[in-house]
């Protein structure tokens, strides 16, 4: 079960990243749709294998292919869903996959179908130029760095808070976990999203065992808060490094997030 969990967990990621990838807006929703559909799909499967008696891990051995084009992108997703589709369990939530997969497919073939929707991609271009704005080198620099180091921030935890969250029996901790996550959602496609409009498009590095194996709660939730006042601050310092209005707001409106995010972290302690 953990070799499907490990295959669902890469999935998961292959449509997230190729909703990042692709420019077209519609076809960027419905796949970013898919994706979530995807990770609740681990939740799922996590639980069955939690109740069994067993446990999963975040291991991982995929590549994010460099891709020119949307067809190349939706190709690639295509036989990545129909390979998963030969180790999921015999069961009720086996054929809840199964079938939500099929629809996937319908969905991509619908897409293939249609050779107006071949766009090239450019979010693996490397050029690093933000839309039609001339930003300073320092300040395509600074934005480089900060979404490289919070993406991975965000994807970790996700995966943390969901790995706690799978192993509470407390409401309040449930819930609090939940409300993060979603906000970790929304952090990590922002930041993907703009990291494909840059051309830096990459994977988040993968998640060591300690990382999300807690045990001493009090001690990570602490942690935690530090890890948020620091994005806080990185998040001021890019606001008010980037001489552009449109960028500076969305910085300062991340920033809010993060305090909100300390004060539901405090309710776990």
């Amino acid at each position: 079960m953990n070799k499907t969990y490990q295959a669902k967990h890469e999935l998961y990621l292959s449509i997230l990243f190729a909703s990042f990838a692709v420019n077209d807006e519609e076809i960027k929703s419905r796949l970013y749709d898919f994706s979530q559909i995807a990770f609740r799909h681990m939740k799922w499967l996590g639980s069955d294998i939690l109740a069994s008696g067993n446990n999963y891990n975040y291991d991982r051995n995929m590549m994010l292919y460099k891709r020119d084009s949307v067809f190349e992108i939706i190709e690639a997703l295509v036989n990545e869903v129909k390979k998963i589709q030969a180790i999921y369990p015999d069961s009720i939530l086996g054929e809840r996959l199964k079938t939500d997969d099929t629809y996937l497919l319908e969905y991509l073939r619908q897409v293939l179908e249609n050779k107006t929707n071949n766009k090239e991609v450019t979010a693996f271009n490397i050029k690093r130029e933000w839309l039609d704005r001339n930003l300073a080198q320092d300040q395509i620099d600074a934005l480089t760095m900060f979404l490289f180091e919070e993406s991975y921030k965000e994807y970790e935890l996700i995966l943390v808070y969901a790995f706690m969250q799978a192993r509470t029996k407390d409401a309040t901790q449930f819930n609090v976990f939940q409300d993060l996550i979603d906000e970790s959602h929304f952090h990590l496609k922002s930041f993907g999203n703009m990291m494909a409009k840059l051309g830096i498009l990459a994977l988040p590095r993968e998640l060591h065992e300690l990382t999300y194996v807690i045990k001493d709660l009090e001690k990570f939730v602490v942690d935690g808060i530090a890890e948020e006042e620091a994005a806080k601050v990185m998040c001021k310092e890019l606001s008010d490094a980037i001489k552009d209005e449109e960028l500076s707001k969305f910085f300062d409106f991340i920033n809010y997030q993060e305090s909100y995010h300390i004060e539901l972290m405090k309710k776990l302690l």
